[in-house]
């Protein structure tokens, strides 16, 4: 049998399934005797304790080989004793006689819910964060000890409905030969750690713990997206030959790594790192790359219950401009809002959180917060090459305003005697088909803008790309999308201003050519697509690039664009 799912990264492995099942939270629906709410708080206290030992002794055991994923732990013990939470289950335990267990599962699963309809996916996999501690917690209360893939017996393609992040961070590395989920998308943990490991992985394949049994012989092709049960031995056969093709290759494009970025006829491309924190892991990307296309400032706000002050904010902005040097670094705004539960902002909850109040709309009504991040980001600015980028710009209006607050920030910072640099540059991210549409009328007040290739497909498809439902009009190689990406394009590239795409497509094997055939000189992405897309550029002809941008322009579907691209590049991506 053939079983399908989405290769987020990838590779192709066989070998015997370790079927995971991570302890399940079952809980007691019995109410509490009369007068037996003061014990179970004492024993709730004792099971919190418990757990924090586990987590400080897992985050101790990574805290010299991988100080990065031992971060992890630290903030699973800052949710352990989040406040709002444990004032809800001790409401729970003492007002209404639910047992421990139950206030655990009721109060975490509110939260993580919450968290679960953010259209951010980095907010959203927060929701995983606490279903880990909660499972941990609960499991804790029962007694259970703790089971994990820290050790594993013999290599094996992990099959499990979902790794928590616990599960990802502890991962027996070296004996995973594939990992296959039965949900999960490109930013969930398992994609984002597989990746990062050069692991094979397949999500989103319906109901696999239930098609697998535990040692059966299967192959996970994260080429085409293809869990074979029973495979036959011809089909091991050209498994194993078509892993030994996949490694050569990843070798070759792994040599592009650090080459410059310049097509055969002499055209450069520079290519930059989308940054979402300033772990040594995340910044080891400064070596790789031109510049940062995409700075993330949200991580600050994460985790915490008061929000981060101009001090802190001006260090973390600092040290990424002094990682980088005279290389830009393009900090986006705040893009948080009403549909994203953090404890250091009261937000009202929204029906439709992807059209309400978020982003710079946010900051428009919450100026404090606009100018804490504008003060820390201009004083920041005189370390390195600062960009300053809006998100969610809608219209000329909101470009403006933006302009104002800046412009209000620099005035207080020079009575005040602070320098910065004067030398900043202004820009704007075209998310919204709107401002797609002025981008003539925009290119002559910014300096730079950046196309978030992932939130303008789900604007121009009318479609939430965090909804499986509706997944397949979800459509990243839809001409819609490129004839909006050369509009502005060309807009911005008339009047001498620069124009980067920061989204999923920037780093897309297939989309990447597209886009320097529509003029883009600038492609961020995450530090897992940087060699692959630089050996295209450096194997692409520009004038090949324009041609295929035309023919893209010219075509009516996206399966028919997908098509023609995988012909049209087939000897550089083969």
């Amino acid at each position: 049998m053939i079983y399908h799912g989405n290769p987020v990264s990838r590779g192709i492995a066989a070998g015997p399934v370790f079927l995971y099942q991570p302890f399940t939270a079952a809980v007691s629906e019995a109410p509490l005797e009369e007068g037996a709410a003061a014990e179970a708080l004492n024993k709730y206290e004792s099971a919190r304790k418990n757990a924090e030992t586990e987590l400080k002794a897992i985050r101790t055991r990574l805290q010299t080989a991988d100080p990065e994923k031992a971060k992890i732990f630290t903030a699973h013990i800052d949710i352990l004793f989040d406040e709002a939470m444990d004032g809800d289950i001790r409401e729970l335990i003492e007002n209404d006689r639910y047992s421990p267990d139950r206030a655990i599962d009721e109060v975490f699963e509110k939260y993580a819910r919450i968290l679960g309809k953010s259209p951010d996916p980095l907010i959203k996999e927060r929701a995983s964060d606490i279903r880990d501690v909660k499972n941990r917690l609960i499991r804790v209360w029962n007694g259970v000890p703790e089971k994990n893939l820290s050790s594993l017996p013999a290599p094996a393609v992990i099959v499990v409905h979902d790794l928590l992040p616990s599960d990802t961070a502890t991962l027996d590395r070296k004996n995973v030969l594939a990992i296959v989920t039965e949900i999960g998308g490109s930013t969930s943990h398992s994609a984002i750690i597989a990746r990062s490991y050069g692991i094979p992985a397949i999500l989103g394949v319906e109901n696999a713990t239930e098609h697998f049994s535990q040692g059966e012989t299967v192959i996970a092709d994260a080429l085409t997206g293809q869990v074979i049960s029973e495979p036959t031995a011809e089909q091991l056969s050209d498994c194993a030959e078509k892993r030994r093709r996949f490694l050569a290759q990843q070798a070759q494009i792994n040599a592009y790594m650090d080459k410059e970025a310049v097509t055969p006829d002499g055209v450069r491309v520079d290519i930059e790192l989308n940054l979402a924190s300033i772990s040594g892991q995340s910044l080891e990307g400064a070596k790789c790359t031109d510049g940062v296309g995409l700075f993330r400032t949200e991580f600050l706000y994460l985790g915490r219950d008061s929000l981060p002050t101009e001090e802190e904010q001006f260090a973390v902005y600092r040290e990424v401009l002094t990682s980088f040097g005279d290389r830009p670094v393009t900090l986006r705004t705040l893009d948080v809002g009403g549909d994203k539960k953090l404890d250091c902002l009261n937000l009202p909850h929204e029906e439709n959180p992807f059209l309400g109040n978020r982003a710079l709309r946010l900051c428009f009504d919450r100026p404090d917060i606009f100018r804490t991040q504008l003060r820390a980001a201009f004083r920041a600015s005189v370390y390195g090459n600062l960009w300053i980028m809006f998100p969610m710009v809608a219209s000329m209006d909101d470009i403006r305003r933006a302009k104002q607050a800046v412009s209000e920030v620099k005035e207080e910072l020079t009575s005040e005697g602070i320098a910065f640099s004067p030398d900043v540059k202004l820009g704007i991210m075209i998310e919204i088909p709107s401002i797609a549409l002025l981008a003539d009328f925009a290119a002559k007040e910014v300096d730079f803008a950046s196309v978030g290739t992932n939130d303008l497909c789900q604007y121009t498809m009318a479609v939430d790309r965090l909804n499986p439902a509706v997944s397949q009009y979800y459509q990243s190689y839809n001409p819609a999308l490129f004839r909006l990406i050369h509009t502005a394009a060309k807009s911005f590239l008339e009047n001498g201003k620069a124009i980067c795409v920061c989204g999923e497509l920037g780093g897309d094997r297939l989309g990447a050519a597209v886009l320097m055939g529509l003029g883009v000189r600038k492609l961020s992405m995450s530090i897992s697509s940087v060699a692959q897309t630089r050996k295209l550029v450096n194997e692409l002809p520009m004038k090949k690039a324009q041609e295929i941008a035309e023919k893209v322009l010219a075509l009516s579907t996206a399966k028919e664009v997908e098509q023609y691209l995988n012909d049209a590049l087939k000897d550089i991506l083969s």
